[in-house]
């Protein structure tokens, strides 16, 4: 794979890397493994590389860490980063599927961060991590667009779940607004206004976010 060459990585010889790329469309077309153990081993590694980076490059409070490495490993992030190895050109689908969509793409970079673990080691997944992901870091590139992305990670994190209540819908037909609540585990942790309902849910997201790191 070219663009993994860029970063010092050859896996030309690793059959781990043809199952990284495989989505389970793909696997249940043609009877082969899919990317979703690599995923689960590559969530995991990648959670420990940029814990130890954050831990170790500022001395920031538990709940600050938490934030700012769901923000640079959310979907989002991932997807970005995938972008930089063209990742999408070479996932395998299935005919029921036109094109992987962002959530595929970003779960195939963890499943590749997966297989460098297993070949080359931790050592080199870090160093890949320098490379490519801490330059977002140190940019300060805010991924938080999608604030409902990174408090999904942050609730994931803590075993518990998010689900986002409309309670008020009002204004004339053409400029109406929307509240929304942003419940964890049947606790309200933030409220949002917008002009749509997904925009007030953002909004919710951005002030869930604010409390689960003040928490």
């Amino acid at each position: 794979m070219e663009t993994l060459k860029k970063f010092g990585i050859n896996l030309d010889n690793s059959h781990l890397l043809g199952i990284a790329l495989t989505h389970t469309s793909y696997a249940n077309e043609h009877n082969c493994i899919s990317y979703e153990r690599l995923e689960f081993l590559g969530d995991a590694v990648l959670e420990l590389v940029s814990s130890d980076y954050i831990y170790k490059s500022k001395k920031l409070s538990e709940g600050e860490m938490s934030k700012k490495r769901s923000l640079y490993v959310c979907e989002n992030a991932l997807y970005e980063y995938a972008k930089e190895l063209n990742l999408a050109d070479y996932i395998k689908v299935g005919n029921s599927v036109k094109y992987p969509n962002k959530t595929v793409v970003a779960d195939v970079f963890e499943a590749v961060i997966g297989v460098i673990y297993l070949e080359l080691g931790l050592d080199v997944v870090t160093k890949f991590f320098d490379d490519l992901i801490v330059p977002y870091i140190e940019s300060n590139v805010d991924f938080l667009n999608d604030y409902k992305s990174t408090l999904q990670e942050l609730v994931q994190t803590n075993k518990k779940s998010v689900s986002y209540v409309l309670v008020h819908e009002g204004g004339p037909s053409h400029k109406k607004y929307f509240v929304v609540n942003a419940v964890i585990d049947g606790i309200v942790y933030g409220t949002g206004k917008g002009g749509s309902k997904k925009d007030a849910e953002q909004h919710a997201a951005k002030e869930a976010i604010d409390k689960c790191v003040g928490d």
